[in-house]
């Protein structure tokens, strides 16, 4: 169906919400229902009379439709273009471009069909409205702590050295792999689930292994297809040993090749054909995983070695209904969840102690759940997590089922302990390594612990190594630096995430900020802030930004113009970000004459204060006793503050730009609990740097 198929003025507007949102793989009929003002089960009947479509599968068409147009128009590779029209996993793109246009996204490039210079894109113009994209500021926290895709997603990182600029590993390669994906060499297709999840299990089992650095499932899914050669594939992940593999099935039986290469002479060290019955399919996978660490010379723990000879089931046709359900779960996408969690509750009912696909189901439900400001399965998600827990307490999935439950009803620290327990049963980790990163960087402040497992995150991570996924790879590796005051290195980054991204969405409000912590001028930097917010004047965490700095230049009357327009659109879509600013809209709004209207900021402020269980709660409480006209203990509270560690490098750039801070200064321990505060974070910036150094990591 082309473009123009869809007709009348309500398809052409909710298609135009569909194309401005077209990125965010989360948009999906809640969506687009509640930015067409109706209801799901109201746009779901529009939208059937007037396309024969659901609403997922009108929106899916026209995510495939503009990935051909890009794949016809420009030369971004089919993974970045994947990523560009919202979907979250390549492979599931392809399999949805072949079904949708009957052949695959590699097969319009070798067409060579080219566009004359009178053909476009699209007729539509789209003009944002807040209004209409109000709900994208619920993801946009704050650029000292940006989320960027979670789980993912969950934060990439590159470990590859191209020039004196990139990040460089310390670890060495001697024992470095990677699993690339199976190949199905079945005549029937059916089957491809099937040889891929003994690619998933092997590539699971090797990651159990400390003594191996073990590259992500994400990182080498973009070689399926690939005609890239096992040298070339080696040195973009930076590793020495490649694993390829091709199975398939017939009947009862499961026929398996399996090489171990290295990659610097691009030969084999270990090749093995194995036909097994598919009873045995467990001692088959386990056996590949061991011969492996065997041929690499590997130490293997007896604890480690328990663990990869477990078996996740004793039932065969529930570890099939598993295997079935991968595929889709991992796409990361609604559709793609609410194809899984079927199967894996089917594969509980035949095996009702299957811990691992109780897991699975507690890990899709929170990514239902995450982007609703009413959380719909906490309950399930618990449950789930709980019986995974019962059957097996050894498992990281079960672990980490566990940790999302407490993060999705926000008790961070307690999804701590089992993160970190998840990372010792399973030390090649990336998801849990980028979770504990992202924690200790935006709920549970510690830079120090941020850093660190976002450098760990390195060496396991590569993911997309597309433009797009580097972009943002070196977005976060320049927040973490900035966080810690490496300024240079932090602009270094935040640099090449431009090169390799000009669209990036986050990366020029972060430069504005990283300017500024060399240059310290705020009039400059406003302005920059202003322009990048007329860009697109639904961005909530740049609104706010540019009112704090005409607060703390103290012409209130321009931050009320921003903070006002902030506090409208955040009320209208009860959103709670940014708590910690409303004793400032609070203060703002008195100094306009608007007292009545600044007592509720200052009351939501208080109350943010009390729950704030945060290494930054004596910092914010200082402000409240200032504002309360309390300045002994106000200075008491800094003086707290001032024990803490590893806090974000905003404070020193900040805190005594807050007009409210005047009234300490003459306070006669001010200057010298200032001073402690920044000699504290400045000492933990030296040790961070020493280590740093000694490890060639700047």
């Amino acid at each position: 169906m082309s473009s123009n198929t869809f007709q009348g003025k309500f398809i052409e507007q909710a298609k135009i919400f569909v194309l401005e949102n077209l990125s965010n793989e989360q948009f999906g009929v809640s969506e687009l229902a509640t930015l067409m003002n109706m209801s799901r089960s109201n746009l779901l009947r529009k939208i059937k009379k007037e396309t024969q479509l659901s609403v997922s599968q009108f929106i899916r068409q026209i995510r495939l439709e503009k990935g051909m147009e890009l794949l016809e128009q420009t030369d971004y590779t089919v993974s970045e273009i994947s990523y560009q029209v919202g979907f979250g996993n390549n492979s599931y793109f392809i399999k949805c471009f072949r079904e949708h246009f009957g052949y695959s996204p590699g097969e319009v490039r070798k067409s060579g069909y080219e566009f004359s210079e009178n053909e476009t894109t699209s007729d539509i113009t789209i003009d944002k409205k807040p209004a209409q994209n109000a709900f994208k500021t619920n993801k946009a926290y704050t650029v000292m702590a940006l989320l960027l895709t979670v789980v993912a997603v969950m934060v990439l990182f590159i470990i590859k050295k191209k020039d004196k600029n990139e990040l460089v590993s310390p670890t060495t390669l001697s024992k470095s792999i990677a699993v690339l994906p199976f190949k199905n060499m079945s005549s029937d297709s059916s089957n491809l689930y099937f040889v891929n999840g003994l690619m998933e299990s092997s590539l699971n089992n090797l990651q159990k292994i400390e003594d191996l650095r073990v590259i992500s499932r994400t990182s080498v899914e973009k070689y399926r297809n690939t005609n890239k050669t096992v040298s070339e594939i080696a040195k973009e992940l930076n590793v020495n040993y490649i694993v390829e593999g091709s199975g398939q099935r017939v009947g009862d039986q499961v026929l398996l090749n399996v090489q171990l290469i290295e990659a610097l002479n691009d030969s084999p060290i270990w090749t093995e054909q194995y036909n097994h019955k598919v009873v045995d399919i467990f001692a088959l996978q386990n056996t590949v995983a061991k011969k492996i660490a065997d041929a690499i010379q590997a130490k293997v723990t007896p604890a480690e070695l328990q663990q990869i000879d477990k078996k996740p089931t004793e039932n065969l046709e529930a570890y099939d209904y598993y295997l079935k359900a991968l595929e889709p779960f991992q796409a990361q996408t609604k559709e793609g969840l609410d194809k899984a969690i079927p199967l894996f509750k089917q594969a509980v009912a035949k095996d009702p102690k299957f811990a691992l696909a109780y897991s699975k189901l507690a890990i899709a439900y929170y990514y239902l759940d995450i982007y609703q400001t009413n959380k719909q399965y906490t309950e399930v998600i618990n449950n789930y997590a709980d019986k995974a827990l019962l059957y097996d307490s050894k498992s990281d999935e079960s672990l980490i089922a566990k940790a999302l439950y407490y993060i999705n009803i926000e008790e961070y620290r307690l999804a701590l302990p089992h993160l970190e327990k998840a990372l010792e049963y399973n030390p090649n980790s990336s998801s849990v390594v980028n979770m504990l990163s992202d924690l200790y960087a935006r709920t549970i402040p510690n830079t120090e612990k941020s850093l660190k497992y976002a450098l760990k995150g390195v060496q396991l991570d590569i993911a997309a190594n597309d433009s797009v996924g580097k972009s943002y790879i070196y977005l976060n590796l320049s927040n973490a630096f900035i966080q810690n005051g490496f300024v240079d290195e932090a602009l270094k980054n935040i640099n090449l995430s431009l090169d390799y991204s000009s669209t990036n969405y986050y990366a020029p409000y972060l430069k504005i900020f990283i300017q500024y912590a060399k240059h310290k001028d705020m009039v400059q930097t406003r302005n920059l802030l202003i322009n990048e917010w007329k860009k697109d004047t639904t961005r909530l965490d740049i609104m706010q930004d540019v009112a704090k700095l005409y607060y703390f230049q103290e012409q209130y009357d321009s931050a009320y113009y921003y903070y006002s327009k902030y506090v409208k659109v955040k009320e209208q879509y009860g959103l709670g970000i940014y708590p910690q600013e409303d004793i400032k809209i609070g203060k703002v709004y008195d100094q306009m004459g608007f007292h009545e209207k600044a007592k509720p900021f200052y009351k939501a402020y208080a109350s943010y204060c009390a729950k704030d269980q945060s290494i930054y709660q004596p910092a914010s409480l200082a402000m409240q006793y200032v504002h309360e006209g309390k300045r002994d203990l106000a200075i008491e509270q800094l003086k707290l503050f001032a024990t803490k560690n590893n806090y974000q490098y905003w404070m020193l750039l900040f805190m005594e730009k807050d007009p409210m801070m005047k009234s300490l200064k003459d306070h006669p321990e001010y200057k010298e609990t200032i001073t402690k505060i920044k000699n504290r974070f400045w000492e933990d910036h030296e040790r961070l740097k020493s280590m740093l150094i000694d490890n060639d990591l700047i």
